[in-house]
């Protein structure tokens, strides 16, 4: 990922992939750990995106995974808050309390702490679901905690579209 990708960058891949959910009539929601809502931000950043957008869940503490997303304490427990078995469930439990059709997980630590030996800081990890499926991907990005959270969000969209079958830009794939 290019870590000097800009907020009007993101806004734009946001609006793309809301353009393509749009005309597949999926509607997207958000279960966001690290990002703080960014995803959903960008996503609702312009006009029309009730047409895409059906919400988006801030999931910052693993009591709120729990409690919000139906996230087991034994997956925490077991692989830790920033692991894809985590993602993963995130995102299934987005789609069981929305009425969205694909959902967009993210978890990790964006830093400047948090990081441990086996999870450094930039230690994202990531996934997508529908009612068929869940897909899940782990990054690690360098940079301070903005290009963290930018690169994480931009590499969930880019991700995204390409579930959603269109081609996109590989320098929003890290």
């Amino acid at each position: 990922m290019n870590s000097a990708i800009t907020w009007e960058e993101l806004v734009e891949a946001a609006w793309e992939l809301g353009q393509l959910a749009r005309a597949r009539s999926v509607a997207l929601v958000t279960a966001e750990s690290c990002t703080g809502g960014m995803i959903a931000q960008l996503l609702t950043e312009r006009g029309g995106s009730s047409a895409w957008f059906e919400r988006g869940f801030v999931t910052y503490s693993n009591a709120a995974k729990a409690q919000s997303l139906g996230v087991p304490i034994d997956l925490l427990r077991e692989f830790g808050a920033v692991s894809e078995p985590v993602a993963r469930a995130m995102a299934q439990g987005a789609l069981r309390h929305s009425m969205g059709q694909l959902a967009i997980a993210v978890t990790g630590i964006a830093g400047p702490t948090g990081g441990t030996e086996d999870k450094p800081v930039g230690t994202v990890c990531f996934a997508w679901a529908d009612d068929q499926r869940v897909e899940s991907a782990t990054r690690l990005f360098a940079g301070d905690r903005t290009a963290v959270r930018h690169a994480s969000a931009g590499f969930a969209l880019a991700r995204a579209r390409m579930w959603l079958g269109s081609d996109t830009s590989p320098e929003l794939l890290a």
